[in-house]
């Protein structure tokens, strides 16, 4: 009897284990701003970027380069952002955030850097031997970029018992890349008050 007991406990335990350990998932809106652990999250990076780029195309910078250049859009990369901060942030989702950004306004022509100019690159090496002549696209017509931004995510923890403010600052720098004169500094602050 003892045995036929122990066994209808086990398996109630494990019953409500079971219970205890499922998780409720709830879809929501990607762009409503929800913000649970005070960590760094996608509606930082998002509004960070939109701000930042809408900072940077209404600077002198932009109309001395449409003046100098007979109202051209000026060409911009986006390289490296790096995170300095205290926690785990994928700085390419923010890069990808601000090359967005770049991109709605219009404003500005933007070329791609990095992994994805090299890929771009091995893709038309390939076209050389697999492609037709009459679709081949040719090396030496890449569009070279006239500025790159440049940045970093920074971070600050003041804690003490269950509070804690943490403190962001992003700096981006604009560098005209012929000359490699600073053009735009710029940067934004979020604080975050956190009660656990």
């Amino acid at each position: 009897m003892n045995k036929i007991v122990w066994a209808v406990s086990i398996i109630a335990m494990a019953g409500f284990a079971g219970v205890s350990c499922a998780h409720k998932v709830t879809r929501i809106d990607p762009g409503q701003q929800v913000d649970l652990s005070g960590r760094w999250n996608n509606t930082d990076s998002r509004l960070v970027a939109e701000e930042m780029i809408q900072t940077i195309l209404n600077d002198k910078w932009l109309y001395n380069h449409q003046e100098a250049h007979n109202g051209q859009r000026p060409v911009v990369i986006v390289g490296f952002v790096t995170n300095k901060s205290h926690e785990h942030i994928d700085a390419e989702t923010f890069v990808k955030d601000v090359e967005q950004s770049f991109i709605k306004t219009g404003r500005v022509r933007l070329v791609q850097g990095g992994k994805k100019r090299e890929e771009l690159r091995a893709e038309r090496a390939d076209q050389q031997n697999n492609a037709s002549v009459s679709s081949m696209k040719k090396f030496g017509l890449e569009q070279g970029a006239d500025y790159m931004l440049q940045g970093s995510i920074n971070s600050i923890v003041d804690s003490q018992k269950r509070k804690k403010v943490v403190y962001y600052q992003i700096n981006l720098e604009l560098t005209n890349l012929q000359s490699n004169e600073v053009v735009w500094i710029g940067d934004k602050k979020i604080a975050k008050y956190v009660t656990n």
